[in-house]
């Protein structure tokens, strides 16, 4: 599981409107990974809505957002049409890359055990360290409290 210091483990996955996000490639500019269960559920939504409505204050400060969940690409392109997102969304349908990041772990609901997405944040430097981590993330506030720690960066 990594941790503040870490270099960000790398990864290429499909992402929404036909393209590819490799992480490595993006050296050069800090990445917010926010990792969340699943396309159009409440929480899910109200967290994707968020990071949205902050897209141009993350980006006037260089820093690139993407969103992580298991959903395939159609529906995340069908997630994104709804509701208007513009961060791009990468599809991890085989988890490795959740698994790489400590995430996918096992949940409990309603007396069922399951796995799981576990909502995390991880916010990367430029050079490809990881320099936050929030996981367990309730989602009221966390986007601002996201953009404040990246223009700490």
């Amino acid at each position: 599981m990594p941790d503040i210091s870490d270099n960000a483990p790398d990864f290429t996955l499909p992402a929404s409107g036909s393209g590819e996000i490799q992480l490595s490639a993006l050296r050069g500019a800090p990445v917010v990974l926010f990792f969340y269960p699943r396309d159009d559920t409440t929480g899910c939504t109200r967290e994707a809505l968020d990071f949205t409505a902050l897209t141009g204050e993350f980006d006037q400060i260089g820093v690139r957002l993407i969103g992580i969940s298991k959903d395939s690409i159609a529906k995340h392109d069908k997630f994104r049409d709804k509701h208007g997102l513009t961060i791009p969304l990468a599809s991890d349908e085989n988890s490795a890359t959740c698994e790489d990041y400590g995430v996918w772990c096992e949940k409990k609901m309603y007396g069922k055990t399951f796995m799981g997405i576990e909502r995390s944040t991880f916010l990367i430097d430029a050079e490809g360290r990881i320099a936050r981590v929030w996981r367990k993330v309730k989602v009221p506030g966390h986007a601002q409290e996201v953009l404040e720690a990246a223009r700490a960066l």
